[in-house]
């Protein structure tokens, strides 16, 4: 009966025109509206409870537009990097965690998906990560929608996958098949002193934009579109360092190939964490 339900509620999502509704909502949270800005702003910080404590900018008058707030940046204090090892990305609860088996990640209790699709047939990446150590990372509304590095890293290659913008919370994940695979993400390969890291950004519904540090806002593409860089050129981001934002929320996948990575024994599923906060021990 669960499972009905389940899938009733998210059916409607398969019928939405999900990019025109996705740009209306750009559109939207981009308009400087001044008090009528103001008071969503003050609402949504109602509805969702948001700890406005550790904000840079505290006042609503601050921000022109409601992206402005929800991309909002914190106080430098307020989330203190872990002494070492690898941090959290960004504040979300862990959606799942564990390693690649046979190709295999989980997506939901019963429901797998494959490695292969989630790196949209990349051979290359597919091979390096098929052993990997996987976090996914959701996050909700109330977060802090910011992207940070979880160790130094040198990018390697961005790989930009056009796709669906299925909504990512729980009871699409446990509803939708290869959810992961079938949104839009956005791919970004680093070498780190520890091995090889992958961070996924993927897009949902009403997610008006990804962006990184290195190129802005990304365009809308049609196709798939690879770019390697060269060790001359390459972004380096240091462990911490903002890499990336959305504009409104959606989901981290954080992928690890190496030996000498370890996730924390109380790193579990439905767990919330911070940004800068610890997942994993890396060992001598």
């Amino acid at each position: 009966m669960n499972r009905l339900f389940d899938f009733l509620i998210v059916l409607p999502q398969y019928l939405l025109p999900q990019h025109w509704l996705s740009h209306i909502v750009f559109k939207f949270t981009h308009w400087k509206a001044g008090r009528l800005t103001h008071w969503f702003i003050k609402y949504f910080i109602y509805h969702y409870q948001i700890d406005m404590s550790s904000v840079l900018k505290p006042q609503l008058i601050e921000y022109a537009s409601f992206n402005e707030f929800f991309t909002r940046g914190l106080r430098s204090d307020s989330r203190p990097l872990s002494a070492h090892g690898v941090s959290s990305p960004v504040d979300a609860q862990i959606s799942q965690i564990g390693q690649v088996q046979q190709g295999l990640l989980l997506q939901a209790k019963q429901h797998w998906f494959t490695l292969e699709t989630l790196l949209a047939a990349d051979q290359e990446l597919t091979k390096i990560f098929e052993n990997a150590l996987y976090c996914t990372l959701y996050l909700s509304p109330r977060d802090y929608h910011r992207i940070h590095m979880p160790l130094d890293g040198q990018l390697k290659r961005t790989l930009y996958v056009p796709g669906r913008l299925f909504s990512v919370n729980q009871r699409t994940s446990r509803t939708i098949p290869n959810l992961f695979s079938r949104n839009e993400r956005l791919i970004c390969w680093f070498q780190t002193p520890h091995g090889d890291m992958i961070l996924i950004l993927v897009g949902a519904l009403l997610v008006s934009g990804l962006e990184t540090v290195w190129t802005g806002p990304l365009p809308k593409q049609s196709q798939i579109h690879l770019q390697d860089y060269s060790p001359k050129t390459a972004p380096f981001l240091k462990r911490g360092a903002e890499m990336g934002r959305f504009n409104m929320g959606s989901t981290v996948i954080l992928l690890l190939n190496s030996h000498q990575i370890s996730w924390l024994s109380t790193c579990a599923t439905d767990q919330s964490v911070q940004m800068g906060q610890l997942l994993a021990n890396v060992l001598p």
